[in-house]
């Protein structure tokens, strides 16, 4: 019987905890405003590099190249907190299985890090799709059980590991982009899914701000699907992703569809070159559709192009299409009760240069788009955090540490 006595035990001494932590009086101690997401992948060790020690620490791998001022800088700048990606996907292989204690402690220390700078910071576990020689990957995760408990174990071991900072500093985020639907049947599954996120997070790091979100990868409609009754605590913020109009924000992205990949040279906004220069452009992403395309669906795709583009050829079809996500987030946070501060614009940003592509996308362009974006979420009061460091969407630096154009860290420096 004792065994089961201690079972017991733990088990009241948990639900305790929960309680605790769900008091009204007991608000989220985190507040955010300002950000940008810490994104720099430059390594990224493949899958057979796991167990290698030199080759996965410290972690994230920003590590290996930033140092302290460039977080200083971030402050200057205007920033006040950062969204530091952790990409789990190591931790769930056996290849690692020895390093797990290794890694935490130096997520840690780089939590750490970015608070000596003078920055609060969001944990972001941030799995990727699986691809390019990795197995394990977001949909693996979400739709295989037995890895889906040993995900749940990784993050009541980094809440545990966190669980002893100040609370204003340091928050935990538990899935990025969860590629389930956004409504139906996949929804619901995902509802289940997050609750028991939230009950492994919650046990093990009491006084934690925890960030939850939508299926749908982060989307708006993701968020709204979700009932935030059903987490009985206080301290906790709610993350949605927007990068709308897609068209124009991801301009050649290779790895977004086979549609988008053949589209550059679009103007931000679209009216803000003379027609004729406006067509030019698009008869020159048709061409290259011709020439790269599968020919099954060069017509469609041309077609769809067409299309996208009439709704988005006037201020007040942009307008409305940026805002439309914002508005859906407006609807759900009225129904819930859910105040403006507890809402987090996680991800939004606009592509710079696509690896591998020429065209950059021009660097005036970016700041509007960015400008415009964070004035929605501003006026509302929502934080906010900006994607992303360096690589393809880089504000501060582009590829292999070179620095990119400094346009939309002017125009955030310039905020009121």
């Amino acid at each position: 019987m004792a065994p089961m006595t201690l079972m017991i035990k733990a088990w009241l001494l948990a639900t305790a905890m929960l309680v605790t932590a769900a008091q009204p009086g007991l608000a989220a101690e985190f507040s955010a405003k300002r950000g940008i997401n810490l994104d720099i992948w430059v390594t990224w060790p493949p899958e057979e590099k796991w167990g290698d020690r030199e080759a996965l620490l410290p972690y994230p791998e920003w590590r290996k190249f930033l140092k302290p001022s460039d977080l200083e800088a971030l402050k200057a700048a205007g920033f006040d907190f950062v969204r530091m990606p952790v990409d789990p996907a190591p931790f769930l292989s056996e290849r690692a299985e020895a390093l797990v204690d290794d890694l935490l402690a130096s997520v840690l220390e780089s939590a750490r890090m970015v608070n000596r700078a003078g920055l609060k910071v969001v944990i972001d576990m941030h799995l990727v799709p699986a691809g390019g020689g990795r197995t394990i990957g977001t949909r693996e995760v979400l739709a295989d059980d037995a890895l889906f408990e040993r995900y749940l174990e990784i993050l009541r071991r980094t809440a545990r590991t966190l669980a002893m900072e100040d609370p204003s500093l340091v928050a935990l985020e538990f899935m990025n982009e969860p590629t389930m639907g956004c409504e139906g049947e996949e929804a619901h599954a995902w509802a289940d899914r997050l609750q028991r996120l939230f009950a492994a997070a919650r046990s093990s790091a009491t006084r934690l701000t925890l960030v939850l979100s939508g299926s749908c990868w982060s989307t708006a409609e993701g968020l709204a699907a979700v009932d935030p009754g059903a987490f009985p605590d206080s301290n906790l913020m709610w993350d949605f992703h927007s990068y709308d109009p897609f068209l124009l924000t991801h301009q050649g992205a290779s790895w977004a569809d086979d549609f988008i990949r053949y589209v550059t040279g679009l103007p931000f906004p679209l009216d803000s070159v003379p027609r004729e220069e406006l067509d030019a452009a698009v008869s020159r992403i048709k061409t290259v559709i011709n020439a790269e395309a599968p020919w099954t669906r060069r017509t469609g795709m041309k077609a769809y192009l067409d299309e996208l583009i009439a709704s988005l050829d006037t201020k007040e079809e942009l307008s409305a299409a940026m805002e439309l996500p914002f508005k859906t987030v407006d609807a759900w946070a009225r129904k819930h009760g859910m105040e403006p501060k507890d809402i987090l614009l996680g991800e939004f940003g606009m592509i710079r240069q696509e690896y591998g592509n020429d065209y950059v996308v021009p660097a005036a362009q970016r700041a509007a788009y960015v400008r415009e974006m964070i004035r929605l979420a501003e006026k509302r009061g929502y934080a906010w955090s900006l994607w992303s460091y360096g690589g393809a969407f880089g504000i501060v630096e582009e590829f292999e540490g070179r620095r990119a154009e400094s346009a939309v860290l002017d125009m955030i420096r310039s905020l009121p």
